[in-house]
């Protein structure tokens, strides 16, 4: 058994009180962050401090945050976790703290060729966005949590979420763009679209644009996707 608490929801900028992209999941004893933007590290405080980091993509509103747990583990003489991120992601945080470096506070590994984070099995996913970005796929027996990161549209989505026990999906549109630019993030429809494809047991929408009705996001994924629909709330935790 498992359980995934949302530390933030928001994307881009967080809304009063709430917080941008982060999640904790836990399973048999170990923890791992997914993501951590602007004032999820509050939140994770809460729990303590994690096993392990995955970061998905280098835009602050999903790593800002990892700058505060690198100085909450340093500081306070915690362990130097492993950090699964991209390069961009350590430029990051590099441009926000050069001493010490992150490679000197965490572990830092190369997210596209890892295959393992604790107990899970890691599968990575590219996915369309303005900068290089991975869902990522945790498996362990019996349980599979899938989190695309910020996306487009892609069939990739039908393989990252495949009879996944939870699909974590970007849903910041409340309708698409206009005119035939590429594609970089994906509405709430289209989130159930892909869990519809990918054959998902449960759907959690995140990364919503302050403002948005998330009650309307959700009804908008339930009409592609027969499965349990579930809205990102800080502090929500869900059991898997």
């Amino acid at each position: 058994m498992g359980e995934l608490t949302v530390l933030g929801s928001c994307g881009a900028f967080p809304e009063a009180g709430r917080a941008c992209a982060g999640f904790l999941l836990s399973h048999n004893g170990f923890r791992v962050v997914l993501d951590l933007g602007y004032g999820a590290a509050s939140r994770l405080f809460g729990h303590g401090l994690p096993d392990a980091v995955v970061v998905t993509h280098e835009h602050p509103d999903h790593c800002a945050d990892v700058s505060a747990l690198g100085r909450a583990s340093f500081y306070g003489d915690g362990p130097r976790l492993p950090l699964f991120c991209t390069p961009g992601t350590v430029g990051r945080l590099a441009a926000m703290e050069p001493r010490p470096h992150p490679t000197e506070v965490f572990d830092v590994r190369d997210l596209a060729s890892a295959a393992s984070v604790g107990p899970f099995r890691l599968t990575t996913f590219a996915l369309p966005h303005h900068v290089p970005n991975f869902g990522v796929r945790l498996a362990a027996p019996g349980l599979t949590v899938a989190y695309t990161g910020d996306t487009g549209p892609s069939p990739v989505l039908a393989e990252l979420g495949r009879d996944a026990d939870l699909l974590i999906c970007d849903a910041t549109y409340r309708t698409p763009p206009s005119g035939d630019e590429p594609r970089y993030l994906m509405t709430a429809a289209e989130a159930g679209e892909w869990a519809a494809a990918a054959g998902a047991r449960r759907l959690m929408l995140t990364h919503f644009w302050a403002g948005t009705d998330r009650a309307a996001a959700a009804a908008e994924a339930r009409a592609e996707f027969g499965g349990e629909v579930l809205v990102a709330e800080e502090g929500l935790t869900v059991e898997l």
